[in-house]
Order: C-alpha cells, then sequence, then structure tokens
C-alpha cells in the first residue's frame, strides 16, 4: 500500500525503509510538514504518515480526502494536532504509536535533571575556551531529595524507577494509581497542591488536554517549593511559557528543563542557525543560564524510531488487509 511519510529526515527514512522489509509497503517520503497546502502532494495516496508537529486540521483532512487519503498513520503517541471530529465526520481513519519506548523519554528527563543540577552545559562551554573556573557550578545531591511525577503511565513509571534508584523519595498525582508500583518502589500518590509543594524537581508526563492545557501556570508557580526544578518532556501547551519565565525572574524556579515548547511548530526539526529568532518567548527563554532547551528528541533512539516505523506499518498492513485497528485512536490500547 502507498504511504506518505511527511516532516521526514534521514532518521526516519532509514527506519522506516528497515521495518518494511518486513511488509513492502510503498513508502513516498516528504521533507515538507504536512498542511492544507502540502496535502495535494499526497494525492492519489491512501494513507498519510504525520509527525507531531504536522497539521491535521480539518482544512487538510479535507483536503487528505479529497486525494483519496483513507488512513491517517500517526507516528507520535499524541494527538492534539488532529481534528479527529473533521476524520470522523468523513469516515477517515487515524492510528498512533502509543507506545514506542519509555525508556527513552525517560532517560531524557533524567538527562536534563542530571545536566542542569550539575551545570554540564556551562562547564563543557567553559572548558572549550580554557576556563577551568568551578564558580557557578554547584549542583546537589539527587539522593535523598523528593522527585514529583505528574502522571505515571509507561514513561511516568520507567521515570519513578529511575528516580528511585538515584535515592529520591519518589511522589506522584496519576488519575489512577499504580499499586504496583506504589509496592514495589514506594511511590507516594498525592494530591498535586502536595506535590507541588514538597518536591525538589518536578516531571511532567500526561497528555495535552483540554483539562491539561497550561496546567503549570502561575497559580502552579505560586505552590511550589522555591528553586524547585522543573522539567517537561511531554507536550509544550501543558507549561505557561510566559509564567515560566516570572518564576525564573524572580528565582522562585531554580531551573528547568524543556524538550517541548507550546509554539515550537514552526521552530523545532529546523535548522534556523542562520535566521533572526522571531518567537520573543523562547528567546527570552534562551537568555537564562539555569534553561536547558532541547528540540524534541525524547524520542530520537535507535530502539524507539525502529518502534515507531514497526508500529505504524503493521497499523497500516492490518488496514490494508481489513483487520480491526488495535492503535485506533477513539479504541482501547491493550
Amino acid at each position: 500500500m502507498d504511504i506518505a511519510v511527511f516532516d521526514t529526515r534521514a532518521y526516519d527514512r532509514h527506519a522506516f525503509d528497515a521495518a518494511n522489509t518486513r511488509y513492502g509497503h510503498e513508502l513516498r517520503f516528504f521533507e515538507p510538514r504536512l498542511s492544507s497546502r502540502t496535502a495535494t502532494l499526497a494525492s492519489g495516496v491512501p494513507v498519510v504518515c504525520p509527525f507531531v508537529n504536522d497539521r491535521a486540521d480539518a482544512e487538510t483532512i479535507g483536503a487528505l480526502h479529497r486525494g483519496g487519503t483513507r488512513l491517517l498513520a500517526l507516528r507520535s503517541a499524541g494527538f492534539n494536532h488532529v481534528d479527529l471530529d473533521a476524520a470522523a465526520a468523513i469516515g477517515m481513519r487515524v492510528v498512533r504509536v502509543p507506545e514506542y519506548s519509555p525508556y527513552a523519554v525517560a532517560e531524557l528527563a533524567m538527562c536534563l535533571v542530571l545536566t542542569l543540577n550539575r551545570k554540564v552545559h556551562r562547564a563543557y562551554n567553559r572548558v572549550r575556551e580554557a576556563n577551568f573556573s568551578l564558580e557557578g557550578l554547584v549542583g546537589f545531591d539527587l539522593h535523598g531529595k523528593t522527585f514529583g511525577i505528574i502522571g505515571t503511565g509507561r514513561i511516568g513509571r520507567v521515570l519513578a524507577r529511575i528516580a528511585h534508584g538515584f535515592g529520591c523519595r519518589v511522589l506522584a498525582t496519576d488519575a489512577s494509581p499504580d499499586e504496583a508500583l506504589q509496592r514495589e518502589l514506594g511511590v507516594e500518590y498525592v494530591e498535586a497542591s502536595t506535590l507541588y509543594r514538597e518536591a525538589d524537581v518536578i516531571s511532567l508526563h500526561v497528555p495535552l488536554t483540554t483539562e491539561t492545557h497550561h496546567m503549570i501556570d502561575k497559580d502552579a508557580f505560586a505552590q511550589m517549593k522555591a528553586g524547585v526544578m522543573l522539567i517537561n518532556t511531554s507536550r509544550g501547551a501543558l507549561v505557561d511559557a510566559r509564567a515560566l519565565i516570572q518564576a525564573l525572574k524572580s528565582r522562585h524556579v531554580g531551573a528547568a528543563g524543556l524538550d517541548v515548547y507550546e509554539e515550537e511548530g514552526p521552530l523545532f526539526f529546523r535548522d534556523l542557525s542562520a535566521q533572526v529568532l522571531q518567537d520573543d518567548v523562547l528567546a527570552r527563554l534562551l537568555t537564562f543560564p539555569n534553561v536547558l532547551i532541547t528540540s524534541h528528541q525524547g524520542f530520537l533512539t535507535r530502539e524507539a524510531l525502529a518502534n515507531i516505523a514497526d508500529t505504524t506499518l503493521a497499523s497500516v498492513s492490518a488496514f490494508a488487509r481489513g483487520e480491526a485497528l488495535v492503535h485506533e485512536i477513539g479504541q482501547r490500547v491493550p
């Protein structure tokens, strides 16, 4: 079956070509992102595979439908960039990759914690300039600190085990507490207000929904312990970036590690180094020495890329055979 894969880079093509030796689909790779303007690239193609920052709004979905697309195969866990109502209205099916590697994202979250704490990013730049001073590089022992995790799904559970391995007390908040984590690691499930008040590090691992949009706002920051470290490897819009800037300026937030950003769509996954950055909020965040921003690379491990490609192509094969789509959005994911 023909598949139009949008917003691709060399690592995407390598992973999909390798996985496709088991499926035999016809892959058409496009570097541009999917939008209403680029949807015509997929004309005549029954399956379109968008990435996390592509726009699958009603206009785009309508254009794809007119071109013959019948399945959207998202190569991401999140689907807030898709107008599901528009897709359902015309009978377009939508599948996703609910789990590609919780280890990849959880390990990056801890990487951000360790880098910010021990100022590795600053030390690296200093030494390259023959500046061997240690002033301003003092960190803290992570052992014995309180590590707060908001959302203990697949990724949150892995991070809880990592934090426990460092000797942290682990607090968590989730609508469905994981009893196994409580028994295995002694994870304490508490209300969000308690987690804010007691955690030295807070890491976000929930999907972006109407309820979680800007869940970390001015009021949430006010409840947090002074000097808290905030980590977000989930979705940018979970955090009100302007409120974060104010909390950083007042030094109430001691550090922030962001792999995602609310307005990352026009920016991330692109080389803009020769241009003037037009996003004033992101530009301000980049001026803080205690803020570390990466460009949505939590998924970027060989294992995760291979799992994304395999799960996506398996879903397309099931669709081609008329079988049930296990990872169709709106159906239960085992």
